[in-house]
């Protein structure tokens, strides 16, 4: 029985503590985490309030839980979003070729020459800064990435034996495609979809800091650091816990998306 390197089992534990504290976030806090306590205002941590308070009395650690829920739900919907639409897009480009391939990768390379966070900016000022307009800018701005991967897998895949013998059969082009040819398509998508998580996450995080996330007083980790900066000096914690919470989830997510790939990857076997 093959081992978990210690990169899967580190990383899945931070993500997996993530998940529960997202889920958890759904139906209990410490405290309300909008609750205003000026009594409380920027109190250090103690036994009262683990993680000290904010500039408003609210509780840090509370509003920390609730951010987590909030990163959760929106990274999941995004790469869901992406990976969808992303999939679609590039079994299509990659197996009808032609015309429609030169014209939906043109449009697709058009929208890779944007860093995928400055086009997230100009979709979010059509759609507007909320939950579900981040999901949306986000999931556009990440699609081609998935299309681009999807199509170079598809293109190795569409010319194999098996295809062939599905065309012979007297299978119909659609049922080649998403019986043959997608299933071959989950390994780099898994892997993918992982790193994507991890992005889309730090992505929400820059987006909430610059104020175009969700809205306050709705925690996210990203709103919370933009608000604790002006109080940096004198309750530092503001910063500090925030910012843990974004390098540790981020860590735990590139330790986990390390090793499906050695998993995934036939050439990383064995090494």
């Amino acid at each position: 029985m093959k081992r978990f390197a210690p990169n899967a089992i580190i990383g899945g534990l931070i993500i997996g503590l993530l998940l529960l504290t997202a889920a958890l976030s759904l139906v209990w806090t410490p405290y309300d985490p909008l609750a205003l306590s000026f009594r409380a205002k920027l109190a250090a941590p103690g036994a009262e309030h683990w993680l000290g308070t904010d500039e408003f009395g609210r509780d840090v650690l509370s509003r920390l839980v609730t951010a987590a829920g909030t990163s959760v739900w929106i990274s999941l919907l995004t790469v869901s979003f992406a990976v969808s639409a992303g999939t679609v897009i590039g079994i299509l480009s990659g197996y009808i070729r032609g015309w429609f391939d030169r014209i939906v990768m043109s449009f697709n390379d058009a929208l890779l020459a944007f860093p995928g966070i400055l086009l997230a900016l100009g979709l979010l000022a059509i759609v507007g800064a909320n939950k579900y307009g981040i999901i949306v800018a986000l999931g556009l701005a990440y699609t081609p990435s998935v299309a681009r991967i999807v199509r170079g897998t598809v293109l190795s895949l569409r010319e194999r034996e098996f295809i062939s013998a599905s065309r012979v059969m007297g299978n119909s082009e659609a049922y080649t495609m998403f019986r043959h040819i997608m299933p071959n398509c989950v390994a780099p998508l898994t892997v993918l979809a992982t790193s994507m998580f991890g992005w889309v996450l730090l992505a929400e995080s820059s987006l909430s800091f610059l104020g175009l996330g969700v809205p306050p007083p709705a925690p996210t980790w990203g709103n919370m650091l933009a608000s604790g900066r002006p109080y940096i000096a004198q309750a530092v914690w503001l910063g500090i816990f925030p910012g843990l919470c974004i390098s540790i989830t981020l860590l735990g997510i590139n330790l986990l998306g390390d090793a499906i790939r050695d998993r995934l990857d036939p050439r990383m076997r064995g090494l």
